[in-house]
C-alpha cells in the first residue's frame, strides 16, 4: 500500500466530507458553506457580520458571497447594530432557522456515524493530533532552517 502524507490524507478527507454535505444541503436548496455560516450565527441574539469571517475561519470576499446568497434565499437579514452604528447584525429568518436545524442534524448524524465506526478512544487520538497540527501551524517556523 502506498503510503500517504498528511496533508494529503487530510485534502483528500475534507474533499469528501466537503462533498457529501453539499449533496445533503442541495436537498434544502443551500450549500455546505452556507450550512456552516447558519450555525455560526446566533439564532436568538444574531451575530456582528464582522465577527463572521474569523469565526467560521474564511476571508471577506468569500463571506460577503456566502452571506450575498443567504439573503437572497431569505435565510438571513441584516440589521444595523444598535450597540455600533457602523456595524451590521445578521439575523436568522424563519427559513434560516429551519435550514439551521437541518444543518445541525447533518453534523450530528455524521458524527455519531463516525463515532459509531471507530469509538471513543479513536475520537479522542483524532483530536489529540488535529489539536498539534493546528499548533504546528500557528508557529510558522516548520519551514525555517
Amino acid at each position: 500500500m502506498e503510503k500517504k502524507t498528511i496533508d494529503h490524507v487530510l485534502r483528500s478527507t475534507w474533499q469528501a466530507v466537503a462533498k457529501m454535505y453539499n449533496e445533503e444541503a442541495v436537498k434544502y436548496n443551500s450549500t455546505m458553506a452556507v450550512g456552516f455560516a447558519l450555525l455560526s450565527i446566533d439564532p436568538k441574539k444574531g451575530t456582528p457580520s464582522t465577527s463572521l469571517g474569523p469565526k467560521m475561519g474564511i476571508e471577506a470576499t468569500s463571506l460577503s458571497r456566502t452571506l450575498k446568497s443567504m439573503e437572497e434565499k431569505k435565510f438571513i437579514q441584516r440589521k444595523p447594530n444598535p450597540d455600533d452604528g457602523r456595524g451590521v447584525l445578521i439575523y436568522l429568518t424563519e427559513l434560516g432557522k429551519i435550514n439551521r436545524d437541518a444543518s445541525r442534524l447533518a453534523v450530528r448524524k455524521f458524527n455519531q456515524a463516525v463515532l459509531d465506526q471507530t469509538g471513543e478512544e479513536s475520537i479522542k487520538n483524532f483530536h489529540s493530533v488535529i489539536e498539534k497540527i493546528n499548533e504546528l501551524t500557528k508557529k510558522k517556523n516548520i519551514f525555517t532552517f
